[in-house]
């Protein structure tokens, strides 16, 4: 098995024109820790298995997930930093990798020390809904009705320190100055549940976890934080058409490796997961989740944390946002 699975792991280094290094030549002989820093069913946890499946099935090696829930992700990601640079153990992440360590004195790892960047495989925009009793249907409506009432209405999200938490504080605290409260939840099921039941009034969140509440009108969609209208709701304007501009935000899932893993294995993997994940079958796996396929070099998947990195930061900064 072993010599089968190097033979077709030269075979395929052959196909693409390039000629393996030895760490590519036996890489993937043995099974592959694939750290998801969350818990299992969760947003990230969905697309890691789906993608480490996808890898799996088409013969490009054993991936498995193993989940390390906890401190909104920093013990998942700081036992990733401290594993063997060997490539057997890889991280499959998202923006709080790079939120928590701007908001927390301490986290058990460098976003750019302790790793290496492998590819951003995919996206989503979040979207702006409230829940369906609340009497606005734009976002200027919104906003006036926070304005006119200081203090009343709340946002839910999966946690403080999270993407949505930052979105929302930049949204109304910064950009529109009203005063909105914060409830935060432990994860985005019960963010979602307390929005559609109207305990909490408002959230902005991925696209993937509430359209189907948006569609059976469980909860009612203002605007998508996105550069362009999503396909599958063509009649909700983006934030920019609703006003404010420059506030597109996505969900991100990626792949990281720790610091010192070979640069033949971190290309081989960022090859697999890119010629995988473009077969039709998987694209198509990817958009029913809601998702857009990226499949970046390493190099722009570097390019990307950085620039989310600064986006944060200035938010993190500016709102005064500090966990304890």
């Amino acid at each position: 098995m072993k010599r089968t699975l190097a033979i077709n792991l030269l075979a395929l280094a052959v196909l693409s024109g390039s000629s393996p290094s030895a760490e590519a030549q036996s890489y993937s002989v043995k099974p592959v820790r694939v750290i998801v820093p969350g818990p299992a069913g969760g947003g990230l946890d969905v697309i890691a298995r789906n993608v480490m499946q996808q890898l799996t099935e088409a013969g490009r090696g054993q991936f498995y997930i193993e989940n390390l829930p906890g401190a909104g992700g920093s013990i998942g990601t700081g036992s990733a930093a401290n594993a063997a640079a060997d490539g057997y153990t890889i991280l499959v992440t998202s923006q709080d990798f790079v939120i928590h360590p701007l908001i927390k004195p301490k986290v058990p790892y460098d976003p750019f020390k302790s790793f290496t960047p492998v590819t951003l495989i995919a996206t989503a925009p979040e979207v702006l809904a409230v829940t369906p009793s609340l009497p606005v249907d734009t976002v200027p409506e919104l906003i006036a009705l926070l304005r006119a009432n200081p203090g009343k209405y709340n946002y839910a999200t999966p946690g403080f320190g999270t993407s949505p938490h930052l979105a929302n504080e930049r949204l109304f605290k910064l950009t529109n100055r009203v005063d909105v409260v914060h409830v935060p939840f432990q994860g985005a099921p019960a963010a979602v549940a307390a929005t559609m039941a109207g305990d909490t009034q408002i959230i902005h969140i991925a696209l993937p976890l509430i359209a189907p509440h948006i569609q059976s009108g469980k909860l009612k969609a203002l605007a998508i934080a996105a550069a362009k209208r999503a396909p599958e709701f063509p009649d909700l304007p983006t934030l920019a058409e609703a006003g404010i501009p420059g506030h597109e935000v996505g969900f991100w899932v990626g792949v990281m490796a720790p610091t010192g893993t070979p640069t033949a294995i971190v290309e081989w993997l960022q090859r697999q997961i890119r010629d995988v994940m473009s077969q039709e079958a998987a694209r198509a796996s990817l958009k029913k989740l809601g998702f857009e396929l990226i499949a970046s070099t390493p190099e722009q998947m570097g390019n990307h944390i950085r620039s989310e990195s600064e986006l944060w930061s200035k938010v993190v900064q500016a709102a005064n946002i500090r966990a304890n």
